[in-house]
């Protein structure tokens, strides 16, 4: 059974930083591309981050580019998603994915999990 459990979440003022963390197990971690998407309340499921199987290549929105920095430790079958420079849009639902391909789509991850809340104060 896959399993991906976010943690990390929480609170913290703007202009802060924060990393989270989404261990995985129950799948072959480092075949897979990795992602982190966002959920503000009474909006869609957006793309933040992804990393390939190896982390030589990433991927990011255009919101967090700059800020947000995603990696991975494949003998820990962890990644993770630190990010800097935080403003209260950042404020979401986190979710990490896990996709055979790299992908900037919903639809093109095949395990997600329950996600970490985190808030941004101004």
């Amino acid at each position: 059974q896959v399993q991906l459990v976010e943690s990390g979440g929480g609170s913290v003022q703007a202009g802060g930083s924060l990393r989270l963390s989404c261990a995985a197990s129950g799948l072959t971690f480092s075949s897979y591309a990795m992602g982190w998407f966002r959920q503000a309340p009474g909006k869609e499921r957006d793309f933040v981050a992804a990393i390939s199987w190896l982390g030589g290549t990433t991927y990011y929105s255009d919101s967090v580019k700059g800020r947000f920095t995603i990696s991975r430790d494949n003998a820990k079958n962890t990644v993770y998603l630190q990010m800097n420079s935080l403003k209260p849009a950042d404020t979401a639902v986190y979710y990490c994915a896990a996709a055979p391909p790299l992908s900037r789509y919903l639809i093109g991850y095949t395990y997600w999990g329950q996600g970490t809340q985190f808030t941004v104060s101004s």
